[in-house]
């Protein structure tokens, strides 16, 4: 798609110039949920994501990098003009690395490798708590075939010149109202279906946590059925872009960590003492690691249990 091949007028468009190197893949596809995710893709270096307003109102966004090294985010349906103003924080505009050090030489390389990589903010707090909630306990795959065939069968046609087989996401009703007989096509178990409704019974105000403080999203976010330290985490990191959060519990993270920088595998208290130094950027370290391919296994998460809740 090109700039003279608009595809269909766009109800609200933004252009932005980041202050900073920004790739848009690195920045944003960990927010993609399989090749076929109805609500999030790449597709040929052009990101298309769909969201519901607060009023339900479903839309459609695409997302191009222009010659000049500018974004240009065009929305279609309700609430274009939101989605557009919120595009530069998608692409990561807050993210602030002010006082991060590598400090080790393999931090370093990976923080050389890659300087467009930001950390991403879609300000949607509900979507992240419930694809986290898929995630619990199962593999990668299995969480992304749950989070599809839900989105696909509960989610709306997208507006706008969406790639085929995209959807809006469910609304918050839609998520209480699923059959049970849907949980269990998806493979999601009793416990996981019932944190997700219950959460979406609380979506006005899960959608007041993205403006407080950190400490105080995980507090609010812990005191829901089902949430736990690795659960509110992962949320922070990609509701909020909070770069420090660490995902405690992870299947893989730990080791990873231990075994990339120190030669020998960690407990979560062995990585949280190790990545103190790195305080307020811990998740930038994971990110960064990720990004430079020292994952060698599918995550699953969370990695054990710890009392009834992740």
């Amino acid at each position: 798609m090109t700039d003279r091949d608009p595809v269909a007028p766009s109800d609200a468009h933004l252009e932005w110039m980041p202050p900073h190197p920004t790739h848009l893949l690195e920045t944003v596809g960990r927010l993609q949920h399989g090749r076929n995710d109805p609500v999030h893709r790449v597709v040929d270096g052009v990101l298309w994501r769909t969201s519901r307003s607060a009023s339900g109102e479903p839309s459609t966004m695409r997302v191009r990098r222009r010659p000049n090294g500018s974004f240009r985010a065009d929305a279609w349906g309700g609430g274009a003009d939101a989605v557009v103003a919120a595009a530069p924080d998608l692409l990561g505009a807050r993210d602030d690395p002010t006082g991060f050090v590598p400090r080790h030489p393999v931090i370093a390389r990976a923080h050389a490798r890659h300087p467009g990589l930001r950390i991403a903010r879609t300000g949607d707090v509900l979507g992240a708590l419930i694809a986290a909630t898929l995630e619990q306990r199962v593999t990668g795959e299995e969480a992304m075939l749950a989070w599809q065939v839900l989105n696909r069968e509960l989610g709306t046609p997208a507006p706008g010149p969406a790639p085929a087989g995209m959807m809006a996401p469910p609304s918050p009703q839609a998520w209480r109202a699923a059959p049970e007989a849907l949980w269990r096509r998806a493979g999601v178990d009793n416990r996981r279906a019932g944190a997700i409704r219950h959460a979406a019974a609380r979506v006005d105000a899960l959608v007041r946590l993205a403006d407080l403080p950190s400490g105080r999203v995980d507090e609010a976010l812990r005191s829901l059925p089902g949430v736990g330290a690795w659960t509110a985490a992962e949320v922070r990191q990609r509701a909020l872009g909070d770069v420090d959060a660490v995902s405690v519990g992870d299947f893989h993270l730990a080791a990873m960590i231990g075994h990339t920088l120190e030669g020998r595998r960690f407990t979560d208290a062995e990585m949280l003492a190790y990545l103190e130094p790195w305080r307020p950027h811990r998740y930038r370290v994971a990110r960064l690691l990720y990004a430079s391919g020292f994952e060698t296994a599918p995550r699953r998460a969370p990695r054990q249990q710890r009392g009834p809740t992740r």
